[in-house]
């Protein structure tokens, strides 16, 4: 089972970026999509975006959209989801998501990361 690893999560204030990396333990998703979902409390789980094995093809939410990108190095095992113009509405646990489906919506072969907390100050 892929292992992935989250990072670069904190405390922010409102306006400000951050830069989430998952790291996965090795090279069996090859050919898989990346990307995070975020779950804020008392909240459902919602999609954030996704990145096609090749990075050629990216999808975000709609909340995230124009401020949020993601990227990959497929050499390092590793996503990035760069976060700009960050607002308090985003403060939510980030987690990361491997599925051999590139999508907008995760299937059910998608595996997870713990996740890592995010928290925009305003």
């Amino acid at each position: 089972q892929v292992q992935l690893v989250e990072s670069g999560g904190g405390l922010v204030q409102g306006g400000g970026s951050l830069r989430l990396s998952c790291a996965a333990s090795e090279r069996a998703y090859r050919g898989y999509g990346m990307g995070w979902s975020r779950q804020a409390p008392g909240k459902e789980r919602e999609f954030v975006a996704s990145i096609n094995w090749s990075g050629t093809k990216t999808q975000y939410g709609d909340s995230v959209k124009g401020r949020f990108t993601i990227s990959k190095d497929n050499a390092a095992n590793t996503a990035y989801l760069q976060m700009d113009r960050l607002r308090p509405e985003d403060t939510a646990v980030y987690y990361c998501a491997v599925d051999p489906i590139y999508g907008k919506e995760w299937s059910s072969g998608v595996s997870w990361g713990r996740g890592t907390q995010v928290t925009v100050s305003s």
